[in-house]
């Protein structure tokens, strides 16, 4: 099967079911090659526990273990949130932004352990193969990328549990709940089984693991107060923190008062429709407070172009296009349009709904005085009747002409 010999391959390991079985079936197929996996930990928390016991049980020489996730929050969520990218309305990107953090430090670990190849458990019909492979090809352009998905007989994931099975591979899945889920510390996805049918209504309270149900939510409001510093949220309720521990504080927050729950259709890169479920309790907190502050920060002109910018922005994080130029720039000036981006959010949650609640800014562009209905000495309103004729004058000249043709 190997076009050439491979004597070392590093794995994309996360433990889960794909992953498990293709140690084994690196072994069986590619002349027995040392196999090291890599675990990228961007806030997995309990999927981590005895990881190693069993990558190194089922036949890798060693595990790596990265802790990833200020680089994850800092580098890559942040940025994202700065550009307001938003995929196809509703997706916060939880995924497509955590690949290429980990797919970074898989080649840094490939080319220091001098491996042949890199190995990943992505499908042949997810997003997941290009955001891994478009970070390799941006790192080591050169490396033999090994993806068993599309090349081994295995062709779902019942045959994945019956070569575990054979193998002697130990599951935390079973047959009935084999959700295909992805876990960090900005979101949590769910898709197959019921969820593949778009007309199922999602059995939260069976799959939730990061809050509950807005029905559950308590009955009484919790108060929020988001500071912000260039369009970074840099304190929560006045206690400075760093970026992972404000989002994982405001998980416990929104997820307790049902906040962030999406239920989706979406259009993969790849060209199909897929239905999945995603828990982002803080993500959609910061998402809320962050557009919130640029509304009273960003003139009009910005604002609406950065609407743009999103849009485009958001496609690329989807893409897995990451480490390209264009992306590169986009950041750029969406760090421009962050520099007056600094101010307080206070925000009302409650169950399963963010409510405004205040926002403060020393940059604001707001004025009462100036927006004020009651009297004013700086707005002469006999002046916008001159603007209204000639803003109107397009309409009021065809409007004559048609009535002279008719």
């Amino acid at each position: 099967m190997a076009e050439k010999k491979i004597k070392k391959v590093v794995l994309a390991y996360s433990g889960g079911l794909d992953t498990s079985i293709i140690i084994p079936w690196l072994k069986e197929n590619y002349g027995d090659p040392e196999i090291i996996a890599v675990s990228g930990d961007v806030g997995q928390e309990a999927e981590l526990d005895g990881l190693e016991e069993k990558a190194l049980a089922t036949g890798a020489s060693k595990l790596y273990i990265e802790d990833l996730q200020d680089e994850f929050v800092d580098e890559f969520v942040f940025p994202t949130l700065k550009a307001d990218a938003v995929y196809e309305g509703k997706y916060l990107l939880g995924t497509s932004f955590a690949r290429p953090v980990i797919a970074k430090r898989i080649v840094e670990i490939a080319k220091a352990e001098g491996a042949d190849a890199i190995c990943h458990g992505c499908t042949g019909k997810g997003n997941d193969q290009v955001r891994f492979e478009l970070t390799i090809k941006a790192f080591a352009p050169e490396m033999t990328i090994i993806a068993p998905w599309r090349v081994w007989d295995i062709k779902s994931r019942d045959e994945e549990i019956d070569y575990a099975e054979a193998h002697h591979i130990p599951l935390k899945i079973t047959r009935e709940t084999s959700y295909s889920k992805d876990k960090n510390l900005w979101h949590l996805s769910h898709e197959g089984l019921d969820l593949e049918d778009p007309a199922n209504e999602p059995k939260y309270d069976e799959i939730l693991e990061m809050g509950v149900s807005p029905e559950k939510a308590p009955d009484q409001p919790t108060y929020v107060t988001i500071h912000f510093e260039k369009g970074v949220p840099t304190a929560l309720d006045g206690v400075e923190m760093k970026g992972s521990d404000l989002i994982k504080a405001l998980n416990r927050l929104g997820g307790a008062n049902g906040i962030g729950l999406a239920d989706l259709v979406e259009n993969r890169l790849v060209g199909m429709k897929s239905r999945g479920v995603y828990e982002t309790p803080g993500g959609t907190i910061l998402y809320h407070a962050h557009d919130v502050l640029e509304t009273i920060t960003l003139d009009k002109e910005t604002q609406h172009y950065k609407q743009q910018i999103a849009l485009k922005f958001a496609d690329i994080v989807y893409n897995g296009q990451w480490y390209t130029p264009l992306r590169e720039a986009l950041s750029a000036f969406v760090d421009e349009t962050q520099k007056t981006v600094t101010g307080d959010v206070k925000l009302k949650l409650y169950k399963g709904n963010i409510i405004n609640a205040g926002v403060t800014s020393p940059y604001t562009l707001y004025s009462e005085e100036v927006a004020t209905f009651g009297e004013d000495d700086v707005y002469n309103q006999m002046d916008s009747q001159g603007f209204i004729n000639l803003f109107g004058l397009p309409i009021k000249v065809k409007a004559m002409l048609d009535a002279k043709r008719k």
